[in-house]
């Protein structure tokens, strides 16, 4: 038995225990915050020049920036052009295992574009790279990380759908899973390796706007606060705007709660929210027309809200026709798939994308049978995973 389940069941009970409290007290944090959304909503002007006035106190403040739109402002769900495609890629990675025999990384991207009204079929693109030998290296001589290869699984979504979307006529609206923003490894040793892959990622984003291609990236039962952050900024005193990274009287409280609570959500079935910019050091990045811009939609029923984050850049974010026709697109994606609502054809490119075992363990086989072969040497597998497979049997 791996787990001491004796010591799990006193913690359990300690949890219980402490339920009530711990839930009284997040009612009064959620109560708070929806009595200073309702405050605000108006002051659009006022919350603007608070943020700025934080950020000269600290630059890396990463919060909702509120527009043109008040915080209350609910959009219903607009008329989707009949012509429109609607392009979804996702991507899936194998990441190199240092105990295995043969190491190799692996990205593969999964597409799916669908023309609206055409009778036709929806059409399915498959794109997969290998990485071997000093591909799986840093230019120090270190080891890829994992997220290195990740960074390189979005960077591929993207260059893919900036690919597809010239092969249609326009309206073109495309889609990923996850936030348009690129997360950078933190690790030293890939500093340039980010900065290669995000100026490659950047350049396909640049090559959407120029064909007038919507994009988008859709975050799935967000756990962001960037709405609550920016309330917890415009009520917090003059002498704590030096100290926001330990002030959090709304710890606890989320975006997705405030905008989808079950009982008097901010948002009706199929309304969008404002539109924010996000305020993140991100920002010096993504500039002009790549500037990041987010806004919330309920795409849950009646009863039974369920609010995704929406990453948009500028381009979209500026143009009330696009912006409508990506509202509705998405709207309609996730009735497709009924009471468990997510975007039909980002499920579907991730069916396509997905490396399964059985995948993973047959390419590796292909490149054994390959090096020896061509009498490569071929490494052994460690002692420790080795031990790990008898023990799986």
């Amino acid at each position: 038995m791996a787990i001491d389940f004796q010591q799990i069941y006193e913690r359990i009970k300690e949890i219980g225990k402490n339920a009530q409290e711990r839930q009284k007290g997040l009612d009064e944090k959620r109560a708070k915050a929806r009595e200073l959304f309702n405050e605000y909503a108006d002051d659009v002007d006022g919350l603007r020049k608070k943020v700025d006035t934080a950020l000269l106190q600290d630059a890396n403040i990463r919060c909702a920036y509120p527009l043109d739109e008040s915080l209350d402002t609910r959009v219903p769900t607009p008329a989707l052009a009949m012509d429109a495609t609607l392009i979804a890629a996702d991507g899936s990675q194998v990441i190199p295992d240092r105990h295995a025999a043969i190491q190799f990384g692996l990205v593969n991207v999964g597409a799916i574009a669908m023309q609206l009204n055409s009778g036709e079929t929806p059409h399915i693109f498959t794109d997969s790279t290998l990485f071997y030998g000093d591909e799986l290296l840093t230019e120090y001589g270190t080891a890829l990380s994992e997220g290195t290869i990740a960074l390189r699984r979005d960077l591929a979504e993207r260059t893919k759908l900036a690919e597809l979307a010239k092969l249609y006529p326009a309206p073109v609206i495309t889609f990923t899973d996850g936030p348009i923003e690129l997360w950078g490894n933190k690790d030293p040793q890939n500093v340039k390796s980010y900065e290669a892959s995000l100026m490659e990622y950047k350049g396909a984003l640049s090559r959407l706007q120029d064909n007038d291609v919507v994009t988008a990236g859709y975050v799935d039962k967000p756990g962001a606060n960037l709405v609550v952050r920016l309330l917890e900024i415009m009520q917090a005193p003059a002498d704590k705007l030096d100290k926001l990274k330990a002030y959090h009287p709304l710890l606890g409280v989320s975006d997705l709660w405030l905008f989808g609570e079950r009982h008097n959500p901010l948002l009706q079935p199929g309304e969008r929210s404002a539109v924010f910019a996000l305020q993140s050091k991100s920002k010096m990045i993504y500039k002009g027309v790549l500037g990041l811009n987010f806004f919330y939609l309920n795409v849950g029923t009646a009863g039974h809200p369920y609010p995704g984050r929406v990453e948009i850049p500028k381009w979209v974010a500026d143009d009330p026709r696009k912006l409508d026709n990506l509202h509705a697109a998405l709207i309609q994606q996730c009735r497709i798939l009924g009471h468990k609502p997510y975007p039909y054809l980002l499920h579907r490119s991730h069916e396509v994308a997905v490396v399964s075992f059985d995948e993973k363990r047959q390419v590796e086989q292909m490149l054994d049978l390959e090096l020896r072969k061509n009498n490569a040497e071929i490494g052994e597998q460690s002692g420790k995973q080795a031990t790990k497979d008898i023990s799986s049997r």
